[in-house]
């Protein structure tokens, strides 16, 4: 399997793509869908069991794809996956921060470990993802951040008050880094609205789990997001897609 060694983002040829939470959902189907653009997508998770098996998948497709095991709350450890794939590429052109959890409750359940491990991987992981890669996007010339966020950066409702909050935050760390990066270095947020994906699966307070099973009653196939991602990092240089917001048709 070839990746790319040199500079091939102004042409909009492959690129070498970093894509967190890629075990399942939405960075899942991103790391495959890019992996069919012909790009070379390095998966990163904490699940390498799960990792492993999509890319033996996507290799037994011809396709050019790695795993890194990688808990996005350890910022040494974002840092030494990253420094590594740039050591074993020569370059490191989008980074696909994805990682997220959705542990929804009111604020009177006072959840608060949830909470924490909402800021933790919703937030820090994040900002533990851009401190990784801005060092190498500053020295080569060119990058690209991709943060997936959610309608819930843009609305609230009960039980989604500290998410929301997490990926307003998120929302938030992406504009801020749009606003202060060099022309060279692209940023866009995609906010999905309801898809199909485990998420939900981990909600643990009950009044939040049964509230959610009317409000996914409509949803979208993670795919759906990861095409918004693909057309973003399929612009040529130049052109910076900021913001997409993408859900269901019926979704208000």
């Amino acid at each position: 399997m070839t990746t790319p060694t040199t500079d091939t983002t102004q042409e909009g040829g492959p690129r070498v793509v970093l894509v967190t939470g890629a075990s399942s959902g939405i960075g899942e189907a991103t790391a495959r869908r890019l992996a069919a653009d012909g790009h070379h997508v390095v998966l990163t998770a904490r699940r390498s069991d799960r990792l492993d098996q999509v890319v033996a998948a996507l290799r037994a497709d011809g396709l050019s794809a790695e795993a890194r095991a990688l808990d996005v709350t350890d910022h040494t450890a974002f840092a030494d996956v990253v420094d590594d794939v740039v050591r074993a590429h020569g370059r490191l052109d989008v980074l696909v921060g994805n990682a997220g959890v959705m542990l929804l409750s009111r604020l009177d359940a006072l959840r608060v470990d949830e909470w924490d491990r909402m800021l933790d991987v919703n937030v820090r992981g994040l900002l533990h993802g851009v401190a990784a890669v801005l060092p190498h996007f500053r020295e080569q010339g060119s990058g690209h951040v991709v943060t997936v966020a959610s309608v819930g950066a843009h609305e609230v409702s009960p039980t989604s008050a500290v998410y929301s909050a997490t990926k307003f935050a998120a929302w938030a760390l992406t504009e801020g880094l749009r606003q202060e990066s060099d022309p060279a270095v692209r940023v866009t947020t995609v906010s999905p609205g309801v898809v199909d994906t485990e998420l939900a699966d981990h909600i643990t307070d009950p009044v939040a789990a049964e509230l959610m099973v009317g409000y996914r009653a409509e949803r979208i196939p993670a795919d759906a997001v990861a095409a918004a991602v693909s057309f973003a990092v399929a612009q040529p240089a130049g052109v910076d897609v900021n913001e997409i917001v993408v859900r269901p048709a019926g979704q208000r």
